[in-house]
C-alpha cells in the first residue's frame, strides 16, 4: 500500500508542507490573482479557521528575497511563468500575526504587541551590518530589537521604520503582511481598553499604510470589516474583499471538487455526503465553499476508526459568544427568526458592511439586533442562501455543525430561564418522580410557550427530535440529585432519556418523538410502543429501582402531550 500525505491539521507555514510530506490543497491561484487586482492596501475578511493564516504565510514564501523557488513547484502559480519570473522571491517582506495580542489591561496588551514586533525586527538584525543604513538608523534599528517601547511614538512608527530601512538596504519597496488584525481589537473590548487599543492600531497602521513610499503593498486579514473611519482612517487605494466579494471567493476554504480529490485521496469516498451535510454550506462570492478545519479533522478521525461519529470541530475552536449574545437580548421578533433559521429556512436582513465593536454595545435593542446579525453572517454562523437583493441578504445556517451550535446555546438559555422560575421548575420535578403526567404535561407546555420552538419544515425529523430531547434533558440535568443519562443503552435498544433517582428507588424511561403535523396521540402511542417493545425499562430494574415510570413525550411547535405507565421494578 503506497504510504500517503500527512493531513495538515493546524499546520500554518507553507514551507512545511513540501519539507515534511504534507497534504497541499493548492491555493496558490491566489498570487497570480493578488498580482492582477490588487490594490495598495487589501483587506480579506473570511471567519476563524479557514486558512487565512496559511494562504498568509503562503504569500510571505513566494514574494520574500531569498524564497526557495522548489516550494511552488508543480502548483497551480508555477504555470504562471511570467508572474514568477518577475515577483517570485524579489521583494523585502514584513509579516507579522496579531492573534496573540491581548490581556487583561491595555498595558500588557500593549507590550505584546511590542514583542511581536520586536521579533520581527530580529528576522533583519543583518540591518546592523548594511552599509546602506547611517548609524542613527541603525540605532533605530537596534531599539526596535531591543523592545524599547516606552514612547508610544516608538511602537506607532515600528512598521513604518522596518519598511524604511528594508527598502534603503535592498532599493525594493516592501510587502507588509499583516494576519488576524482585529483579535486585538475584539479582546480589548472584552477587557474593557478597546478605545486604548483602537488609538493604537489606527496610528501604526496610519504610519505604515498611508502615505509610505517604502510600501509596494499590503495584505491585511481578519474575521470582520472594522470601519475604515475607525482604523484606516485616510486610506487611498483601499481594497476590501469580503465573504460577498466573487474575486478570490475559491481561496479561502475548500470548494466541493478539492473535498471530493482529497476524500478520493484517502480512500475516503463514501464519506462525502456526511461532508458535505456537516460542513458544507457556506457561500463566498457565489461558491459552495467548505470549512477545511473540520474537513481535515473529521478525515483524520475516519482514517483512525472508519465508523467514527461526526464531530463539531470548527464550534470546539471558539467560545461561540456572539450566539449566546443575540440569545440573550432576544426580542420576540428575534426569536421568531431563530426559529425560522433553526427550522432551515432564511431570513431577510439587511446587514452592516462596517463595524465598530463600540456598535454592538448599543443602547437601542433593534440597532444592537442588526449589528449581532451583520457579526453572525462575518463570523459564519450565517451565510448567504442566495445572492443579496436590493441590498438585502438571504440569510441561512450553513450546515448541520453550525446548526448545533445554535441548539445548544438555544437549550442553555432555556434552561436557565426555566430554572430560574425555582417554584415552578421544582414542580414539575416532583411531578415527574411521582408519575403526575398530566402536571408533567402542563408544566413543560408552559415551559415550551417561552422557549424557542423548531417549525415542521425541511429539517429531518431525528434532528427535530433530537431538539427537544435536548430541552428536556438540560432540565432534568438541572435537578444534580439525580442521575440522568442521554440515549443509555438498555434493554435491545436506546432510550432516550433514562433517569434514577437512587434514594427514593425510582426511575424513569423518557422518549421524546417529533408529532408531524401535530399528530400527538399517533406520536405518542409510537413512543410508548418503543419502551415496551424495546424492555427500556429492563435497565432500571437491574439496577434496583422499584418503581418505574413510562414517559411518551410528544412534541411540536411549543406545545407538547405526555402520556404515561407505570411500571415496576419486581421481576
Amino acid at each position: 500500500m503506497d504510504r500517503k500525505k500527512k493531513l495538515p491539521i493546524g499546520i500554518e507555514f507553507f514551507k512545511d508542507f513540501k519539507r515534511d510530506d504534507y497534504y497541499y490543497v493548492d491555493k496558490t491561484g491566489f498570487i497570480q490573482e493578488l498580482v492582477n487586482t490588487r490594490g495598495s492596501v487589501n483587506l480579506f475578511t473570511r471567519p476563524r479557521r479557514f486558512g487565512k493564516s496559511l494562504n498568509m504565510d503562503m504569500l510571505k514564501c513566494f514574494f520574500e528575497i531569498g524564497t526557495d523557488p522548489a516550494l511552488f513547484e508543480g502548483l497551480e502559480i508555477s504555470r504562471e511563468k511570467e508572474i514568477c519570473k518577475q515577483h517570485m522571491g524579489k521583494y523585502p517582506v514584513i509579516s507579522v500575526s496579531l492573534k496573540d495580542v491581548e490581556g487583561i489591561e491595555f498595558e500588557t496588551a500593549y507590550d505584546m504587541l511590542g514583542s511581536i514586533i520586536s521579533e520581527e525586527a530580529g528576522r533583519f538584525d543583518f540591518l546592523l551590518k548594511s552599509d546602506k543604513l547611517g548609524q542613527y538608523e541603525k540605532n533605530s534599528l537596534v531599539r526596535l530589537l531591543e523592545g524599547d517601547f516606552g514612547k508610544p511614538s516608538y511602537l506607532h512608527n515600528s512598521l513604518r521604520l522596518l519598511t524604511k530601512l528594508l527598502c534603503k538596504h535592498y532599493g525594493i519597496p516592501v510587502i507588509v503582511l499583516i494576519d488576524e488584525y482585529d483579535v486585538p481589537l475584539d479582546k480589548a473590548h472584552q477587557d474593557g481598553f478597546y478605545v486604548e487599543m483602537v488609538r493604537l492600531i489606527r496610528a501604526m497602521f496610519s504610519q505604515v499604510f498611508k502615505t509610505n513610499p517604502n510600501l509596494y503593498f499590503a495584505v491585511i486579514t481578519g474575521c470582520l470589516r472594522i470601519a475604515k473611519e475607525s482604523i484606516f482612517t485616510g486610506l487611498n487605494n483601499f481594497k476590501v474583499r469580503t465573504i460577498s466579494d466573487i474575486r478570490f471567493a475559491d481561496y479561502f476554504g475548500f470548494t466541493e471538487n478539492e473535498v471530493e480529490e482529497l476524500l478520493s485521496y484517502y480512500g475516503l469516498e463514501e464519506k462525502f455526503e456526511l461532508m458535505k451535510e456537516w460542513y458544507d454550506g457556506y457561500r463566498f462570492g457565489g461558491q459552495d465553499i467548505y470549512c477545511p478545519w473540520d474537513v481535515l479533522n473529521q478525515c483524520d478521525k475516519f482514517l483512525e476508526l472508519d465508523d467514527a461519529p461526526m464531530e463539531a470541530h470548527w464550534e470546539n475552536s471558539s467560545s461561540n459568544a456572539i450566539v449566546h449574545d443575540i440569545l440573550a437580548s432576544a426580542t420576540e421578533t428575534t426569536k421568531s427568526q431563530i426559529e425560522t433559521l433553526i427550522s432551515g429556512e432564511p431570513i431577510e436582513k439587511l446587514l452592516i458592511p462596517e463595524l465598530t465593536y463600540t456598535d454592538l454595545d448599543s443602547e437601542d435593542l433593534e440597532e444592537r439586533q442588526t449589528y449581532l446579525w451583520s457579526v453572525l453572517f462575518a463570523a459564519g454562523y450565517l451565510t448567504d442562501a442566495d445572492k443579496p437583493a436590493n441590498g438585502a441578504h438571504k440569510l441561512v445556517i450553513p450546515n448541520r455543525e453550525v446548526r448545533g451550535i445554535y441548539e445548544k446555546r438555544i437549550r442553555s438559555w432555556f434552561k436557565i430561564k426555566v430554572t430560574g422560575d425555582t417554584s415552578r421548575w421544582k414542580r414539575f420535578c416532583e411531578a415527574l418522580k411521582a408519575g403526575e403526567y398530566k402536571e408533567v404535561e402542563q408544566l413543560f407546555n408552559e415551559f415550551m410557550a417561552m422557549s424557542i420552538s423548531i417549525r415542521d419544515t425541511c429539517v429531518r425529523k431525528e434532528m427535530k427530535e433530537n431538539f427537544f430531547h435536548g430541552m428536556l434533558l438540560g432540565l432534568l440535568r438541572a435537578e444534580g440529585s439525580w442521575s440522568v443519562t442521554s440515549n443509555a443503552e438498555s434493554g435491545i435498544g436506546y432510550t432516550d432519556i433514562r433517569l434514577e433517582i437512587p434514594v427514593l428507588k425510582v426511575g424513569c424511561v423518557i422518549e421524546v418523538k417529533y408529532a408531524e403535523a401535530g399528530k400527538y396521540d399517533q406520536a405518542c402511542r409510537e413512543a410508548m410502543a418503543q419502551i415496551e417493545k424495546n424492555g427500556y425499562a429492563e435497565a432500571l430494574k437491574q439496577d434496583g429501582m422499584q418503581t418505574i415510570h413510562k414517559y411518551a413525550i410528544a412534541c411540536f411547535k411549543k406545545s407538547c402531550k405526555v402520556t404515561y405507565k407505570l411500571g415496576t421494578g419486581h421481576f
